[in-house]
């Protein structure tokens, strides 16, 4: 992710990429981020710390993980920056955290870039409620073998939407795999699988199972600009926003 977004931030004319920043074991570190990229230099040398070029900032785009996401966040609010955060993996209480320094500095945060899926969550809002309770349902996701959390933020994100739709609290319905004697699957539990093999950039399917039917919404992700993309999209609009929270369904005017 973080190639592709100094890719296209270098393609963009509205854009200039003032730092890169990695973790501290990367073999890439001191070299220009350009290069590592792919595109040639740039005259940005990939850093672990970004106390230097922080000043020059606007905003801080973060793929990263969990922790490392949560430390922008509050170098951000330090220096009074503008914060994108695309990483998912989050505990509750590092959502809580997020959300209480949000309240310092204008933070976008979506468990997916994708402008399709964002309208696919919206999407499956309508869905649940003009199917009605008399559907099974479940959600298969498929990533990369490097994805290190699982389900996906993706798939938590459909399956909190799905059973707030139905007024349940996804902790109570969500059954997470199976295997064994199950025995008879209940009328409320939302099942959720998960795949990691090779290259698969993103996959994700929500079926819906009714008496001699099956409906399935599937959005696939073909390349990792998408997600790219609906950061940079991010980063121009929050910038222009006062200090809070915000997500996809505000940018795209969904909620």
């Amino acid at each position: 992710m973080g190639h592709r977004v100094i890719d296209l931030v270098h393609a963009d004319p509205a854009l200039t990429l003032v730092g890169a920043i990695t973790h501290a074991a990367h073999p890439a570190l001191g070299r220009d981020a350009g290069e590592v990229a792919g595109i040639g230099p740039i005259g940005v040398v990939l850093e672990h710390a970004c106390a230097r070029t922080l000043p020059q900032a606007e905003v801080i785009i973060d793929f990263s993980v969990a922790d490392a996401a949560l430390a922008y966040v509050r170098l951000a609010v330090a220096h009074q920056k503008a914060m994108v955060i695309g990483t998912t993996g989050f505990t509750a209480s590092q959502h809580e955290e997020i959300s209480r320094l949000s309240q310092s500095i204008p933070c976008f945060i979506a468990p997916n870039m994708s402008v399709g899926v964002n309208v696919m969550f919206q999407v499956l809002r309508q869905l649940v409620t003009l199917l009605g309770p008399g559907y099974d349902i479940e959600i298969l996701e498929a990533h990369h073998r490097t994805k290190v959390d699982a389900p996906s933020g993706t798939a938590l994100r459909m399956a909190a939407i799905i059973a707030e739709a139905h007024g349940n609290h996804l902790d109570d319905v969500a059954v997470y795999g199976r295997r064994g004697m199950i025995g008879r699957r209940s009328d409320t539990e939302i099942g959720i699988q998960v795949v990691r093999a090779g290259e698969i950039v993103g996959e994700h399917t929500v079926l819906f199972g009714g008496p001699g039917e099956r409906l399935e919404l599937v959005h696939r992700s073909q390349s990792r600009d998408t997600f790219a993309n609906g950061a940079l999209r991010a980063a121009k609009w929050v910038i222009q926003q006062p200090c809070g929270l915000y997500s996809m369904e505000d940018l795209l005017r969904l909620a």
